[in-house]
């Protein structure tokens, strides 16, 4: 049975469930699953998982994010991106390069991030922009977001000069709203703000160079191998062939790091490990003095995967961002 990883740039107008929809007919499952929503408007990296793989997509939701963007200010929307109608415009002539500079430096760091309103964030079951369309005036809570870079490459003056265009690189992350940062750059200049372009180039190990269209993975499907995958996401650890049997019959081994650790491996950030002969067998955490598993993909004879013992992980993502 196949399973990976398929790192799909996804288009412009799609959502990430038509992407999952398409890719379960290119794969032929039903088994498809994908981490870390992209709004319809946005293009570029789409994880998305194919069977067993599929186990690994929550340990990729909660990685880091880099898009590059372009941010309009003089205008905002009720979207908070080119989706929505305009819903104020103040000119943008005044503003100096050096301003909007100070204001993407005071939205760098750790910050409060309210959500936009017609996000797909629950509010009482249903979601928030179910409630916007329906009327309703939707207040989300802010939570704390990490921008770990927001860069500025360009700055380009149009309409006379009444509205601002700026490229930006904003790596951040899992949970951060683009859109929310152009709304609150606009907001703290004075002139409001929207998301006009957004495109998404790494989540966490995975970026666009080893992305493909649609198009392109329906004439050849082009699948990162488990063991490859689980390399580049997270902690490796090399078992003995005496390990690798324990663990795959889900027993304990001895601890890779003392619980606590640095080093130490947790059930949220698991290690990948692998047996002599390469072959993913489980995902491990640390105890005390043992490593248990948090699940386990392989056979007892540690060859090539054919059980799956799930221990509690969730097999798909979903957070925006």
């Amino acid at each position: 049975m196949l399973s990976g990883l398929v790192i799909v740039d996804k288009p412009q107008g799609w959502t990430s469930h038509d992407v999952v929809g398409r890719m379960r007919r290119i794969a032929g499952t039903r088994k498809v699953g994908h981490a870390g929503t992209l709004d319809p408007m946005a293009t570029g990296v789409l994880v998305v998982g194919i069977n067993k793989a599929t186990r690994l997509l929550t340990y990729i939701v909660g990685t880091s994010k880099t898009y590059t963007a372009t941010i309009r200010l003089g205008e905002s929307t009720v979207t908070d991106d080119a989706e929505g109608d305009i819903v104020s415009s103040a000119s943008a002539a005044d503003l100096t390069d050096d301003a909007i500079r100070t204001g993407v430096a005071a939205l760098t760091g750790e910050i409060q991030q309210v959500p936009s309103s017609v996000s797909a964030i629950k509010v009482n079951g249903e979601r928030a922009y179910a409630r916007v369309r329906s009327g309703e005036d939707v207040k989300l809570a802010a939570r704390p977001v990490t921008i770990h870079r927001f860069e500025v490459h360009g700055i380009k003056r149009e309409q006379g000069g009444n509205v601002v265009d700026v490229e930006v690189t904003v790596e951040c992350s899992s949970g951060t709203y683009i859109r929310a940062l152009a709304r609150d750059l606009g907001d703290s200049l004075g002139v409001g703000g929207h998301l006009t372009a957004l495109r998404r180039t790494h989540v966490g190990p995975y970026s666009l160079d080893q992305a493909r269209t649609l198009e392109q993975l329906a004439e050849e499907l082009e699948v990162l191998e488990m063991s490859q995958a689980a390399r580049a996401l997270m902690p490796n650890r090399e078992l003995s062939a005496e390990e690798t049997t324990e663990i795959s019959f889900g027993r304990r081994i001895a601890a890779g790091a003392p619980a606590g650790s640095a080093g130490a491996a947790t059930a949220e950030r698991p290690a990948a490990a692998f047996a002599p002969d390469g072959s993913l067998v489980a995902l491990l955490a640390d105890t005390g003095n043992f490593a248990k598993p948090v699940l386990v993909f392989a056979p007892g004879t540690g060859g090539q995967a054919t059980r799956e013992q799930n221990t509690g992980a969730s097999n798909t993502g979903g957070q925006a961002g």
